[in-house]
């Protein structure tokens, strides 16, 4: 009984204002990346060679450093040349611009196993390589892009904890603050985890809805 009094009065609405403040990070955060990393998947196979060089070395850098230190240069770095960012904003940044290098290593796969044969062809029919890239190339790499996209976005859901280490106070950082007063580590912690598993199962159902959607007939993958 005590133990239900303390979830329903205090870890309840603790919990539920960080979880939704990590759904405010998340949506804006996997919406961003996954633009972000769909322009630079596009410039890293149809750019010229300076562009793609640039694209390749963004992607080096954000896959190559840990999340965690990234964020602490957007917090704790920028200040250095007096740019201030708020913890929301910098987690926020630091979401997107992680998220889109990986989405954008999903993309180029994608694109590269376009045959080339459908650009020529589009050529020959008045389009020009812009239009080619994104009426014809573009849709159909989406398409075997969206399992890997998929798994990124459910990353980025369990890697939005790390926000609270930077003072942004999200649903691991409302766990752990009552964690800290009360000493119910166990149950506090279970329930945090719960809520992110609510939230990557909420994810992968709308993510296979969308691959359902986009499935074309007669191209699905057989099991035999």
């Amino acid at each position: 009984m005590e133990e239900w009094l303390y979830i329903q009065n205090e870890a309840a609405p603790a919990l539920f204002r960080g979880f939704w403040v990590s759904v405010q990070l998340i949506i804006p955060s996997a919406t961003l990346g996954l633009l972000l990393g769909i322009l630079v998947g596009i410039l890293r196979v149809f750019g010229n060679r300076a562009v793609s060089a640039a694209a390749n070395l963004y992607v080096t850098l954000f896959r190559g450093i840990p999340l965690i230190v990234q964020l602490f240069v957007w917090y704790f770095g920028l200040p250095y040349w007096n740019i201030y960012l708020t913890p929301f904003t910098a987690a926020i940044l630091g979401f997107s611009l992680c998220s889109a290098a990986y989405h954008s290593e999903y993309i180029r796969g994608a694109l590269l196993s376009i045959k080339r044969g459908q650009m020529l062809a589009a050529h020959s029919l008045g389009f020009t390589r812009t239009q080619t890239i994104f009426s014809v190339i573009l849709p159909q790499a989406m398409r075997r892009a969206l399992p890997g996209c998929g798994n990124e976005i459910i990353y980025l859901i369990k890697y939005s904890s790390l926000a609270y280490m930077i003072t942004c106070i999200e649903l691991t950082g409302e766990g752990k603050i009552l964690a800290s007063d009360s000493f119910k580590f166990t149950e506090v912690f279970l329930l945090v985890g719960a809520c992110y598993l609510v939230m990557t199962t909420l994810a992968t159902l709308l993510l296979q809805a969308l691959e359902a959607r986009l499935r074309l007939p007669g191209f699905e993958h057989r099991s035999f």
